[in-house]
């Protein structure tokens, strides 16, 4: 297993502070995107960028972005590198990252059950504005292609619901 050295760490703080550019209430940490930042040689820094799906249209923006972060933090050269295995996952999306697309009002996704236990076979979707799980689907894709459009029955608001990978 490779560690990081503290200036690693600091620079994967640093590309992982940045805003997600189709969901700004979260960075790319939370969104579980960056997978590995390492120090090439004096002045040189690779970022390994995983994309929520094959094709995200959001790709070059995260990688522009990352880049004028580090550029700004005095790294001279920055690549930011595609990594499409292993694939990103839903579950990636950290416990903050969870929080905050319902506190925006966003439907997180589930976690996956990693016990072995049953799936379920019914997916409720609990309303993040007055926590009903009565909800139902409107329409399968929404503003992103990762995120379902949804209403509570309850309470008749309209929701995203970001959609389990």
């Amino acid at each position: 297993m490779v560690t990081d050295t503290r200036l690693e760490a600091e620079l994967r703080d640093l590309a992982g502070s940045v805003p997600d550019p189709e969901l700004p209430v979260l960075t790319l940490a939370e969104l579980g995107v960056v997978r590995d930042v390492r120090m090439e040689g004096p002045g040189r820094v690779t970022v390994h960028l995983t994309p929520t799906y094959t094709g995200c249209p959001a790709i070059e923006a995260m990688s522009a972005d990352i880049e004028r972060v580090l550029h700004d933090h005095g790294v001279p050269e920055v690549s930011v590198v595609t990594v499409l295995v292993p694939a990103w996952s839903t579950d990636d999306i950290s416990a903050e990252g969870r929080r905050k697309l319902a506190e925006f009002g966003i439907a997180p996704p589930r976690s996956h059950s990693t016990d072995g236990g049953p799936v379920p076979l019914t997916l409720s979707v609990r309303c993040p504005h007055c926590g009903s799980t009565d909800t139902e689907l409107l329409s399968r894709f929404s503003s992103t292609a990762c995120k379902a459009l949804r209403r509570c029955v309850a309470c008749r608001e309209p929701f995203d619901h970001f959609k389990e990978l």
